[in-house]
């Protein structure tokens, strides 16, 4: 009788040896380190932290209400760059520094460019000058490629697969975090075609500070014109300006945004000499700080959106020329 109880014994020692090996590799995991990754804006920092969860630490180089265009990284910050495991940027020129932070903080992680396949629409400002300083020039490419949701199903996927390169044990959690943001993101897309499908197409046209919008543009099917470049460090020409105001008087456009990290004084100016009141602000590059109308993508791209459709539908009210 005992010798036939030896087997089963045999493999409940095993069974228990096999729980308590199971049981201490995963409390080793759950005690691990968060791992490091360092994003160079606040979009890209929104994004990274939802497909990321608990197993990451971000850090933003160019926080909220901060400009990458003229953002100019600190000692500390190239430190952070030097210890982490994973770097994410938007490319596309839009991080003119990125190449000399890499370097200075002999950084020898991942590096993952989120617009990897993404096709870039042309840098198209007519009557501007391209004035770069600092050496940020986005060359013909314009980099503002979150401006349409469904390149940031592209943002998504890169950021994934960034994510399970340096941390393959987390690459599940990181997958199903993805896959439940870009249901949210398809959603989010069909909501702003919904927004717009009310306002006739010859009515969509808006004045912003920079050329911040093209991608929204092209996606909703909205004209969007500005002094400035792609680049808030882009002058704008005189004549540039003058153009823009006989067109905003032309053709009646009502609809006039300025910023957040863009000079209001252009747009002040404009006002001035088309007698339209500014609309409200505009969130193009960078979040709202906590407790602002703009803390995650989604909600800039709802914020925008609804001050968007309102300046254009409060203006066909008021019985406006398109």
């Amino acid at each position: 009788m005992i010798n036939n109880l030896a087997p089963v014994i045999r493999s409940t020692r095993w069974l228990l040896v096999t729980v308590v090996l199971l049981a201490s590799v995963s409390l080793g995991r759950a005690s691990e380190p968060p791992v490091r990754v360092v994003v160079t804006f606040s979009i890209l920092g929104d994004l990274v932290s939802q497909v990321g969860g608990s197993r990451i630490s971000v850090s933003v180089l160019a926080g909220p209400e901060e400009d990458a265009h003229v953002f100019q990284p600190t000692p500390a910050q190239a430190q952070q760059v030097a210890q982490a495991r994973l770097v994410l940027s938007n490319g596309l020129g839009f991080e003119g520094w990125m190449n000399r932070l890499l370097k200075s903080a002999n950084f020898k992680g991942e590096h993952v460019v989120v617009t990897k396949g993404i096709v870039p629409l042309k840098s198209s400002s007519p009557g501007h000058s391209h004035g770069h300083k600092h050496g940020h020039s986005h060359g013909n490419q314009d980099p503002h490629a979150w401006q349409d949701v469904r390149n940031v199903l592209v943002y998504v996927k890169n950021i994934t697969l960034g994510l399970c390169t340096v941390d393959r044990f987390g690459c599940p959690s990181y997958q199903t975090n993805a896959e439940r943001l870009s249901e949210s993101l398809n959603a989010l897309h069909r909501e702003i075609e919904s927004s717009w499908a009310t306002i006739p197409i010859e009515r969509r046209k808006v004045v912003t500070s920079h050329d911040a919008f093209a991608y929204y543009g092209n996606a909703y099917q909205v004209q969007f014109l500005s002094p400035q470049g792609v680049s808030t460090e882009a002058e704008a020409s005189a004549k540039g300006v003058g153009r823009l105001i006989r067109q905003i008087k032309k053709e009646g456009i009502q609809a006039l945004f300025v910023e957040n990290i863009s000079d209001g004084r252009l747009i002040e100016q404009i006002a001035r000499e088309t007698g339209l009141q500014p609309s409200g602000e505009l969130y193009s590059d960078a979040l709202s700080k906590p407790g602002g109308p703009a803390t995650t993508y989604s909600d800039m791209m709802r914020h925008n959106t609804r001050l968007l459709t309102s300046a254009i539908n409060k203006a066909r009210l008021q019985g406006a020329k398109p």
